[in-house]
Order: C-alpha cells, then structure tokens, then sequence
C-alpha cells in the first residue's frame, strides 16, 4: 500500500476523531460544509500522484516500491531542489493556497532522524530504531501528516517550569508500563483536522527543571483524549466568480487539546531530554522554512502575473512608473527563487540528510515576509479602488443590471467588463478579503516570526571573518 487513492485519503478521515466547529462536534469531516472544502484540496496532493502529468515529480521508486517523493530524504542538493519544485507545483494547483498534507509532516521526520541519531551516539539507540519504523509505517501507507508544535504558552517572559498554569506548555502527566500521559493544547495546528498522523514537538529550547516538557511523540487523529477544535475564519460561504481562489481552496488550523492522552511508548520520539528539544526544534525549522519559500514562489508569480494584467486591462501599461512597479513585483520574486536555489546548492550533510544552507533560507523567508505587504499595497495600486466597490457577480447575469457593467465596465484593448472584473475579483481574493488578510498574517508569522528570522541570520552570518577583514584594511 504504497501509495493511495485520492478517495482512499478521504476514506481514512472517516474515524470519529473529535473535531469541532463553531461548538458543535462533527460527525463527518468529509460531510462538513466548511471543512470538506480542507479536505478536496488536500486530495490535490493524492491526485497529482496518480496524475500522468506530475506522476514523475510526485513519486519516486526505491528498492522496487513507489512511494510519495515527500517522504524522499535528501540526501544532496538535487533532492531538494526537486522537493521545492514538487511543494511549488501542488501550490500552483491549489491556486497559490498552500496544500503542505505531507511537506510539513516528513519535514519534522527529518529533524527526528537527525536528533534521534544523536541521542544514539549519547546511549540510546531505541529512539532511532522508533523513528525508522515510525517513518516506515507512514511512508508505506501512504499517511498525511501534521505537526503540532506551538505551545499556548501563557506569560512568554517565563519558560515552561515556571508558568502559573503548568498546562500552558504541554507536558509528561503521569508514566505506565506501556506508555507516557499528556496533557496539554497546541496551537496553530495547520491540517490536524483532515491528516491522519499527528506528530508533536517542542516548541523551544529546554532548560533543567523542564524535562516533562521535552517531548515529541506521535499519535493518530482518532486518539481517545485528542480533541481538534477549528478556527472558523475564512469559513463564510462565497461566490466562486468573485473569490475564485478562497472559494474552493482552504485550510484548517485548530488549537489541539491534549486531555490526559495515552501515548504508547513506541510512539515516544524524546521524553525528558531537555537538552535536545532546543536542536529539534531549530532542525524542522531548518527545513520548514526551506519549504516556506518553496510555497510562496507561486504566490509572488501571481502577485507579479495579476499586476501586469491588470495593467494591460486598465490601459496602465507603458506608463514609466508602473512599469517601475512591475519591475519591482518581478525582482521580489526573483530574489526569492534565486535565494531557494542557491539555499538547496550550498546545503549541507548532517547524519546523511542534505540541510538546506540556513543563513541563506532564513533571509530568503525574512525577504518574503519583509516585503509581502509593500507587494500587495503596489498590485492594488496598480488595479484600482473597483477591487472594493465593483458590482457583485450576479449583476453580471441580472438582465437589469448586465447592459450598464458591458458598456461601462470594459477594460482596454477590447476586453469585456466580465473579462475586467473576473480579474480583479481575483486580485481582490488575493488581497481584499478575508483569504487576503489570512495571507498577510501567515507573511508575518508563518513559520517564524521576523524577529526568530533575524536571530537566526545573526547567529548564520560570519561576522568574526568580515570583522576581521575590516581591521586588517584599517590596519588594526
């Protein structure tokens, strides 16, 4: 069973897991109005892998057994320019809404390798032996994955020993024979509601007296004591015309409650060594962000895609300083992708997994998330005040109405007022509405805030050796 049916994907949700939304549980996630919607485009990730087009960039062959590329480890540079040309494609057919079912997923499998080989070389080899079979289970089965890695935290000016409420880290409760008890919540838990698999990490370093707190484990998400409950934004019903991204694409984050839940020790990735839970974090990390860029790339083409456009619709074109605009559209794009590139070439080799060059995906996510919003603010421009005043897509078939938006509503060049506005109903999901605003949260907080970006790019750069050359030069 190495690789599964998009109908297969959705025949394994089907496990009375404990989702709810807007208070209610709920009995069907495939059924749900809102969540199925997280479910189908999820499938693009299971459809692409049957999909002749895509089939030799989704899937790959080893030792006479097809498995999904996204549980490929890289091993060199190669390996991961092909995993951020895969992550880039099911992206672009999402319609720039990210799918990540299993990018995150076999991300967190990586740093457990890494870390996992570690506690190996310190005496405990059970660990590795746990993730090898643990990796093999899901990449056999085909299984989409989730993490689940912030803590709520409570006051962020104390760690985890040493919060008023002892639950506001996730913590080790109580010990049996078989397993550990847990309890706790996470947060900003992306596609736990629709994955099969749930893997948990820490969320920051550890220090002496936090060692219930330095866990990773894995769980299905139909463990008794494992409750989902989803955000709702974005959850309001909308015309496809006037959101064709938001519409039909969409994923679900819940706060993941952990209700004294029986983990089997088998399932025990790190339990108590805080030391490690510091280097585990910051190895996913490592490879996240790698796969944040990844992601994005199809969002910038769009943004850079949708100005000229509409430019040519509102006859815009040749004047110099929107071709200034869209030249700097082209050029955050561009670095982006160079960055990536050349991040996976200057990768290095940790415990026999290619890591993606640190210093230079970190600035490659700092320029996404640094620049993202001056990006929307320049295609807005670009499409004018309509993206928030135009008619509504039903008065382009009302017969009252359709006769004035045809022959007020045309665009240059010949373009129709239907052809006008079904761009900048576009441009307008991408940055107007609440799909728009979700967007520009993920620009300043997705995998990382500025702020750990930045750290990162300090402790990255060689200071010590420019330093050093401009002494030599002011003869120091």
């Amino acid at each position: 069973m190495a690789l599964r049916s998009a109908q297969e994907y959705r025949e394994s949700l089907r496990d009375d897991r404990s989702v709810f939304f807007r208070g209610r549980r709920v009995a069907d996630i495939t059924e749900h109005p809102v969540i199925r919607i997280a479910v189908e485009h999820a499938a693009l990730e299971y459809t692409m892998a049957c999909d002749a087009r895509f089939r030799p960039l989704a899937v790959v062959e080893e030792d006479g057994e097809l498995y999904n590329r996204f549980y490929q480890i890289p091993r060199c540079a190669q390996d991961l320019l092909i995993r951020a040309e895969l992550i880039a494609a099911t992206t672009r057919e999402g319609a720039t809404y990210p799918v990540l079912l299993r990018e995150i997923g076999t991300e967190a499998l990586f740093a457990l390798y890494m870390v996992s080989t570690m506690l190996a070389d310190r005496g405990k080899p059970h660990y590795l032996e746990r993730v090898q079979r643990y990796y093999r289970y899901c990449r056999d089965h085909d299984l989409a994955l989730s993490l689940a890695q912030t803590d709520v935290k409570g006051d962020r000016s104390l760690g985890p020993a040493a919060q008023q409420h002892p639950d506001y880290y996730l913590r080790k409760v109580a010990e049996h024979p078989g397993g550990i008890i847990v309890r706790g919540a996470k947060v900003h838990t992306s596609l736990a509601a629709n994955a099969n698999e749930l893997i948990v990490f820490p969320t920051r370093a550890m220090r002496p007296g936090d060692e219930p707190y330095a866990l990773s484990f894995a769980l299905p998400l139909n463990t008794p004591g494992l409750k989902l409950i989803v955000s709702p934004h974005g959850s309001e019903p909308k015309n496809p015309i006037e959101h064709p991204i938001s519409a039909r694409r969409k994923m679900m984050e819940t706060l993941t409650v952990f209700d004294d839940v029986f983990v089997p020790h088998e399932r025990v990735f790190l339990d108590g060594e805080a030391e490690l839970a510091g280097p585990l974090a910051i190895n996913f990390v490592r490879f996240h962000r790698f796969t944040a860029v990844s992601y994005k790339l199809p969002l910038l083409e769009l943004l850079a895609g949708a100005g000229a456009a509409v430019a040519e619709a509102n006859g815009i074109a040749a004047a110099a300083h929107v071709r200034d605009k869209l030249t700097q559209l082209a050029a955050y794009h561009t670095i982006a992708l160079a960055l990536l590139r050349r991040a996976a070439a200057a990768c290095t080799i940790e415990h026999g997994i290619a890591v993606p060059n640190t210093l230079l995906v970190n600035v490659a996510k700092y320029h996404f998330a640094h620049n993202y919003h001056q990006a929307v603010q320049t295609l807005q421009d670009l499409a004018g005040g309509l993206l928030v005043t135009a008619p509504a897509a039903e008065d382009l078939t009302n017969a009252a109405t359709r006769d004035y938006i045809a022959k007020f509503l045309g665009g240059a060049k010949g373009l129709s007022a239907e052809q006008r506005l079904r761009l900048l109903y576009l441009i307008g999901d991408m940055t107007a509405s609440d799909y728009g605003g979700y967007q520009e949260v993920l620009a300043v907080h997705a995998e990382g805030g500025f702020e750990a970006e930045k750290l990162q790019m300090y402790r990255e750069y060689d200071f010590r050796t420019v330093a050093e050359y401009a002494r030599k030069l002011a003869g120091i």
